[in-house]
């Protein structure tokens, strides 16, 4: 039986990029900027392009049929292997483009897929990215497959006949409830893994794809993870030990980068990679400052931020490559937008001082001022607070003591000893965390 088909590869083939701009779709940037560099990090070489503004899309070919006439011509004139799309088609709106233009058309989704499945390099990664092909491709098997006629009746087969397609989508849809057990399975464990360093403060960075977050990363850890200048050249989550100056270690966990548009199952796919993300104490989000569309790059951020519900968590904005800027004028227009953004170049490691102070200031922000009373023979628990917090003062009454405490709200979670009092110093109430158990003294010393 012939496997199904996955998405096909555009490496090495001449391209023609198409650009439907709908109306009241802002943008800044070129409006095929974006795309070229997505086809040439898949590999194509560009040969032309086609923008068209429209109030709403053709529902059968998406273009008008002049620009569909206009794009076939340059197919023709460029000899292209293959036509992109900066929007995402339907079904029938790419099997009505094929047939017109006589060669294969990708729309934004299928072409992002491809360039993340190039890019897959950990098991984890690959079986994400294999899940998001399939459940793009399975609406679409009319159009991937061609071999539709009955299968042949006999001695052995008979039965209702079904058609080719019937059977391929019966194999995609097992593969797809195979992959997302796998997956539950993986999430489930990183979500171990995640918890098992909740005696660390974590910071993640987000951010634009490449828009430097792995300079970032290697610049302040020396974690010497891959960098290239093209997009979304890291899929896999890396966390390492960050020295932070004044304050002392954090957990440091570089991200997949996000886009404009980014596929919702891709998102989906990839919950287990963006679980740090979601469970650190601090995001910090990286911004490439020299990029014209670095406000819709922002915007495209924090919409992603929002489908993976942390848009509230604590977050810094990162203005990076200030040093490829080119003049002051350039820095303070940015700043203007973004008062609050911290002006850094990865690159060159300037900005770095600023950087530590304010996620320093912003790591304090979660501290608590308590007072903790609890026995005298709680030689666990005395460990417990010296180690992830500050013992500012000790008062001892009988079998009685009460340590006066600087520490996480976090870690107030695991103080739920019958018998230990929490009283709050700073004029909040503690708020109760969920009741985790006493972490394991080696544990901590292993980051992945």
């Amino acid at each position: 039986m012939k496997e199904p088909q996955r998405v096909q590869s555009v490496a090495s083939e001449t391209a023609v990029l198409v650009r439907v701009i709908i109306a009241g779709q802002g943008f800044t940037e070129e409006p095929l900027e974006e795309l070229r560099g997505l086809a040439t990090t898949a590999g194509t070489t560009v040969a032309a392009g086609l923008v068209q503004r429209r109030t709403v899309p053709d529902s059968t070919t998406y273009l008008g049929k002049g620009k569909v006439a206009e794009l076939k011509q340059l197919v023709e004139d460029h000899d292209a292997d293959l036509v992109i799309f900066d929007n995402d088609l339907n079904p029938g709106q790419t099997r009505n483009l094929e047939k017109a233009l006589n060669v294969k058309v990708l729309d934004r989704t299928e072409l992002i897929l491809d360039i993340f499945a190039s890019n897959a390099r950990t098991h984890e990664a690959r079986l994400s990215v294999e899940l998001a092909q399939l459940e793009y491709s399975l609406p679409r098997l009319k159009r991937m497959w061609t071999h539709l006629s009955r299968m042949k009746m006999g001695v052995g087969t008979r039965g209702p006949g079904e058609k080719q397609l019937e059977v391929d989508r019966r194999l995609v849809e097992k593969r797809i409830h195979d992959l997302r057990s796998e997956l539950r399975l993986i999430e489930a464990r990183k979500e171990r893994q995640v918890a098992a360093r909740d005696d660390h403060m974590t910071v993640s960075l987000v951010g634009y794809t490449n828009a430097g977050k792995s300079t970032l990363m290697n610049a302040l850890t020396s974690a010497d993870v891959l960098v290239e200048d093209k997009l979304f050249a890291t899929l896999d989550t890396r966390t390492r030990r960050w020295q932070l100056p004044s304050w002392g270690p954090v957990l440091l966990s570089d991200t997949v980068g996000f886009i404009r548009d980014l596929p919702h199952r891709l998102i989906a796919s990839f919950k287990a990679t963006l679980e740090e993300s979601r469970q650190a104490d601090l995001l910090l989000h990286v911004a490439d400052a020299s990029n014209p569309a670095v406000c819709d790059q922002v915007s495209a951020v924090y919409s992603v931020l929002q489908e993976l519900g942390i848009e509230e968590k604590d977050t810094l904005l990162i203005l990076n490559k200030i040093d490829r800027l080119p003049s002051q004028a350039g820095l303070n227009a940015v700043l203007n937008r973004y008062p609050n953004g911290i002006p850094i170049s990865a690159r060159k490691q300037t900005g770095f001082d600023q950087l530590a102070f304010h996620v320093s200031d912003a790591l304090s922000r979660t501290f608590r001022d308590v007072d903790i009373e609890t026995g005298v023979d709680n030689g666990r628990l005395m460990a417990y607070l010296a180690a992830h917090g500050e013992v500012l003062s000790k008062q001892f009454d009988g079998t009685r003591a009460t340590l006066h405490c600087r520490i996480p709200q976090k870690f107030l979670g695991r103080i739920h000893e019958s018998g230990t009092v929490v009283r709050s110093r700073d004029g909040r109430e503690p708020v109760a965390g969920p009741e985790l158990p006493w972490p394991d003294a080696q544990r901590h010393e292993e980051v992945a």
